[in-house]
């Protein structure tokens, strides 16, 4: 079991690192993860890698006893290689580039990024293949975090019409499938398809659709390549994960078949983020802790939990004192089985300087540093308890293109998908009963009880399939508008409603 910190020694004075250390060992920690945003540390020039301050910094590690999750630090690029290729940044919906400043501004079919990223990931990942310290790498940091799996710039609009031909073959079924005979929009050649830009009234719910499925994939096409060459230049000893961002049901990728590409998946939980007022209700934690549990059926890692107040530009929600330990039990009892801290010390510089952690601002050992150590104090026996997986009998049921198509076309300004998975699932969790929270393409007859909430699109194999689930003894809920609408995001005809499930 891995019990830590987050820990960037490349933000501090080098000197300060021996009393970091011997701080975050005085926990009862076990691990710390680094590295995540310092590719310029380790190429400040284009070619010129440089590894020697981290080579530092795990001779020290290993001295304390400490293992070490290793970032591959592909969210943030030096400001050499956007001033060299400006085309790796990403435009926004207006087609204003994302300028470099923040983080996770490139554009997943940038082939001059790809080609940065993977020489980067493999340079880092072979200098190290051996190192035993290093348990894990994670890849990247929170895809598609902050809007960053959306991007409109002429890389993805080639990249949108060679996928928009591999699905549909022919001009003339796009045409008939997305019904463009509607308003004039039929089109002659795939290079006559726009990107969904803002126009006069809307675009096209089909192609809206095929668009979200296709930025699904380039970010996960994106991940693939990347864990592929981490891959092949890792030691055997050493795993491969990335750390999932929350809000699941806001982002533009398939997070199941994103999670399949790890080792094992982690998550990054904050009841609270800036400008919150209040932390998020348990029953909501509970929910978004089963959708990662769900996404391998397996135990997962967090490698960011929050201890501190946190916030950008708006500080949220002062946690109490307990209240991160709370969390952090909460977190444990529904899936997690390693743990690491967001973060050891508050950074004063930059833009997460009121993003608190275990050591605030004045350096001073206190109260969150005596609840982080309780914890992991607590916790550290039921390593294999941890290790055991949960028995569900009721499961919420999910599917992306569903999702997606709801935030095109929400059709009323009252609508708000995860308040409607919330609103099935709380019940049950109110009479504390373990639930899954997975994709509907997924085995569900071992269960007693689905949950289907708002579930527009269903297919012929999803119907069977529930069909099947009745008839063997289980119970279906749905919610409001279900079946109304084909895998092409179009409504039925001449189908009695719910479609598919009518009967």
């Amino acid at each position: 079991m891995y019990l830590g910190v987050d820990y960037y020694p490349d933000y501090w004075p080098e000197e300060w690192m021996e009393d970091d250390l011997e701080g975050i060992a005085g926990l009862g920690a076990n691990m710390v993860r680094i590295g995540e945003f310092a590719w310029h540390r380790m190429e400040p020039r284009d070619g010129a890698f440089d590894f020697s301050f981290f080579d530092r910094v795990l001779e020290k590690v290993k001295k304390k006893g400490l293992r070490v999750l290793f970032g591959v630090p592909t969210a943030t690029f030096p400001a050499w290689l956007a001033a060299k290729h400006p085309s790796i940044l990403s435009r926004d919906e207006t087609g204003a580039v994302r300028v470099f400043g923040g983080r996770r501004q490139y554009c997943f079919n940038s082939p001059e990024y790809r080609k940065y990223a993977l020489r980067l990931a493999a340079r880092l990942v072979e200098h190290y293949r051996d190192e035993p310290a290093i348990a894990a790498w994670q890849i990247d940091n929170e895809f598609g975090h902050e809007g960053s799996d959306m991007c409109y710039c002429p890389n993805c609009l080639a990249a949108f019409r060679r996928y928009l031909k591999e699905t549909y073959g022919s001009i003339d079924r796009l045409n008939e499938t997305w019904g463009t005979i509607f308003w004039g929009q039929t089109y002659n050649d795939f290079d006559e398809i726009p990107l969904p830009l803002p126009t006069i009234t809307t675009h096209n719910p089909s192609l809206r659709l095929d668009w979200a499925r296709f930025r699904s994939r380039s970010l996960n096409d994106f991940a693939r390549a990347l864990v592929e060459t981490v891959r092949k230049h890792k030691g055997p000893h050493q795993a491969v994960t990335t750390n999932l961002a929350g809000g699941f049901f806001g982002k533009w990728f398939d997070h199941a078949e994103h999670a399949a590409l790890y080792d094992f998946i982690s998550y990054d939980q904050y009841p609270v983020w800036g400008g919150l007022a209040e932390p998020l209700a348990p029953g909501e934690l509970a929910m978004h802790l089963d959708f990662v549990r769900g996404l391998t059926g397996k135990p997962f890692w967090i490698v960011e939990q929050l201890i501190g107040a946190q916030g950008h530009d708006m500080i949220g929600y002062l946690p109490r004192p307990g209240q991160a330990r709370l969390w952090s039990f909460q977190s444990f009892a529904r899936g997690c089985s390693d743990m690491l801290y967001f973060v050891w010390r508050a950074m004063n510089r930059g833009a997460e300087q009121f993003c608190t952690g275990i050591v605030d601002h004045d350096n001073v050992r206190g109260r969150k540093y005596e609840e982080a150590r309780d914890v992991f104090r607590d916790i550290a026996p039921h390593a294999e308890l941890l290790k055991s997986g949960i028995r569900a009998e009721v499961a919420v049921l999910y599917d992306h293109d569903n999702i997606w198509s709801w935030r095109f076309q929400p059709q009323s300004e009252a609508f708000d998908f995860p308040r409607e998975m919330l609103r099935l699932y709380e019940p049950f969790y109110r009479l504390n009963c373990p639930m899954d929270v997975i994709p509907a393409n997924r085995d569900f007859s071992g269960y007693k009880v689905l949950l289907v909430p708002v579930m527009q699109i269903i297919d012929a194999a999803l119907a069977r399939r529930l069909e099947a689930f009745v008839e063997a003894g289980g119970t279906v809920v749905f919610s409001f508008r279900a079946g109304i609408r084909n895998k092409a995001n179009n409504l039925h005809v001449g189908v009695p409603l719910p479609g598919p499930v009518a009967d």
